[in-house]
């Protein structure tokens, strides 16, 4: 994980939180930032809570064409590779970003798909701290992600809401959040490359499924690759909503 900082969660028996490792971290990634701050970076600090964040154009597309909106949550299920394309467009562009509770995160992979382990922040495991932690990231980073433990209440998302309108932040969430700008949902996939009994799989299509709760975003059906061949996360065909997928089906 060249590039990246991490904490792990306390020893049992340990006076230091996993929230106090991730405030500690967070000192440390200011001073590393503090000589050259990039001028992207200054302007997703400045900018107002409404502001739209950079994306990658495969993302851009599954949002009707806009990007991240500034002080609002996502939900994403069934892909990581999906979650850190959603990530990828704001770190290529200056964001500093924290992904929380993934101890499997694949670094390099989020590498190869352009985001800056520079300026990733990793709490793999935040055990019972996990909404403090996720709350003092979003104080200082502009995209966080999160894969609860369990079940997100409305009343846990409400404590969140707030800081991530005041700090324009984004969270993506791994599973359910209520109160989601939109959520994706990998629907089915299709991996190839594989032969006859040998070969390796290089190339994933999914149909992802989008939901959101303005008018913007109605359900719809895009099909991706997930990567594709090339490593490149994009579009397959034009994007189709879901009634007209069911006539094209049916007619």
């Amino acid at each position: 994980m060249t590039g990246t900082s991490a904490v792990g969660r306390a020893r049992p028996g340990s006076q230091v939180t996993a929230l106090d490792q991730a405030r500690m971290l967070l000192a440390r990634a200011k001073e590393q930032k503090a000589p050259e701050v990039s001028r992207v970076q200054q302007a997703l600090d400045t900018a107002k809570a409404d502001r739209e964040l950079p994306t990658l154009p495969a993302v851009s597309e599954l949002l009707s064409g806009a990007g991240l909106r500034g002080g609002s949550a996502y939900s994403v299920r069934g892909s990581t590779a999906l979650v850190t394309a959603l990530m990828a467009g704001p770190s290529a562009e200056g964001a500093w970003c924290g992904v929380v509770g993934l101890p499997s995160f694949g670094a390099e992979s989020a590498r190869g798909l352009g985001v800056d382990l520079d300026r990733l922040v990793l709490v793999p495991d935040p055990g019972h701290d996990w909404l403090s932690v996720v709350a003092a990231l979003v104080d200082a980073l502009t995209v966080v992600v999160v894969r609860p433990p369990g079940e997100v209440t409305p009343g846990e998302a409400s404590r969140l809401a707030a800081r991530l309108r005041t700090r324009g932040a984004v969270l993506i969430a791994v599973g359910s959040w209520p109160g989601s700008e939109a959520r994706l949902e990998v629907e089915s996939s299709v991996w190839t490359g594989l032969g006859v009994g040998e070969g390796l799989l290089t190339a994933r299509q999914a149909t992802v499924v989008v939901t959101g709760r303005r008018a913007a975003v109605r359900p719809r059906r895009h099909h991706l690759w997930l990567p594709g061949p090339d490593g490149a996360i994009r579009s397959v065909e034009p994007v189709h909503s879901i009634g007209e997928w069911q006539e094209e089906a049916v007619g």
